[in-house]
């Protein structure tokens, strides 16, 4: 049988011109057919309907002068209210001539941070668990003050996006080594352990963080003795990382369980312990998969953080609602929490985007789509 002979040369098609250029491009993808053209124009009609009268609310009639909603036009947006009340967004009610702390605290992060992203750091673990271990007492020391001449604040005192960083940076670093622990204590081998592990992911996750945070700040406080009293935020700031842990948690017991046996069983034919196994071989693997999902949990914590109203804490979003209530601004509060939505994006689109660059730079000899 005679096997004929093959020409890939003259298999090979040349492009069909009627798909070159724009408008081949519009008919090829959004009027191939007529019902993808019925739901093009569909979506341009309610593209047209609501970001036309937006752009004029928000651009073309919106006023950025004057001190009080009557020196602003009915028909626009009153940016005033951001430009007036700015410092109280992102600051809350924290005395206005000890906000040099808040920023000399953010500041002294930020030159702290800049030694992990050098590319040849060396130790770069051991920096940043002793970053951990020091920074927050010294922001503490800045925020709260009472030492070293420094004026006392109250937490009830902070709030607006310095709150919120707050809030979300403790919950962040206590929640992936938190969720590490308990993801390994859900897989030992232990049935005390697991058992324990278990019933407190299961049980956290099971309920509401609001309802944490209300039992966090109104039941707690019944339980403990007459004269004991723990801080509000202290306790927001424990039921958030608790919250944050069981779901981080899970999302680390995915990536364990998605490494081979065989990676279990090398490490321990070279003779490794069980922590340095974890350390050393699986641990790196498993968290280098599950990024998108470490993420994830950062974006929804941060997002979460809003709750904290609840029990009377003004973080950006309450600060938004309270700017609100003042009877210069009342009617004005479109303008507030179209602000605090952005301030919001912003941190959580930065998230997203530095986990896509992390994902790209640790996908050594692994292909992407």
């Amino acid at each position: 049988m005679a096997v004929p002979s093959q020409h890939p040369a003259a298999e090979v098609r040349p492009p069909v011109s009627e798909r070159i250029g724009p408008l081949a491009w519009l008919k090829h993808n959004l009027f191939s057919t007529w019902y993808n053209s019925l739901l093009t124009l569909l979506v341009l009609w309610l593209l047209w309907a609501t970001l036309v009268p937006f752009f004029e609310w928000a651009v073309l009639n919106a006023s950025l002068a004057g001190s009080s909603k009557a020196d602003c036009p009915s028909d626009g947006a009153c940016w005033a209210l951001i430009r007036i009340r700015f410092h109280q967004y992102l600051f809350g009610l924290y005395p206005v001539e000890e906000r040099w702390r808040v920023l000399l605290a953010f500041a002294i992060l930020v030159v702290a941070m800049v030694p992990l992203f050098l590319p040849r750091m060396p130790r770069r673990i051991s920096y940043a668990i002793g970053l951990i271990l020091v920074y927050p007492p010294v922001a503490y020391g800045l925020f709260a003050g009472g030492w070293f001449g420094l004026e006392p604040v109250e937490t009830a005192n902070w709030g607006g996006l310095f709150l919120t960083l707050v809030i979300a940076g403790v919950g962040i670093t206590t929640s992936l080594p938190l969720g590490i622990l308990l993801a390994l204590g859900r897989r030992s081998s232990m049935p005390v352990i697991r058992s324990l592990s278990v019933v407190f992911i299961e049980l956290v996750r099971g309920v509401p963080l609001v309802t944490i945070l209300f039992m966090a700040s109104v039941m707690l406080p019944l339980f403990l003795p007459p004269g004991v009293s723990i801080d509000k935020l202290l306790r927001a700031l424990v039921g958030v990382s608790l919250f944050s842990s069981a779901y981080m948690a899970e999302v680390v017991r995915g990536g364990l369980q998605a490494i081979p046996k065989g990676q279990y069983e090398a490490a321990q034919a070279l003779g490794l312990s069980y922590w340095q196994m974890m350390r050393l071989v699986i641990l790196p693997q498993a968290l280098r998969l599950v990024i998108p999902g470490i993420v994830n949990t950062f974006i929804g914590l941060f997002k979460d953080t809003s709750l904290v109203t609840i029990i009377g804490l003004y973080d950006l979003l309450g600060m938004a609602k309270l700017i609100t209530t003042d009877p210069a601004w009342l009617g004005r509060a479109a303008e507030s929490y179209l602000f605090a939505a952005f301030g919001f994006w912003i941190f959580c689109f930065g998230m997203s985007r530095y986990s896509q660059y992390v994902e790209r730079k640790l996908a050594t000899g692994r292909e992407r789509d």
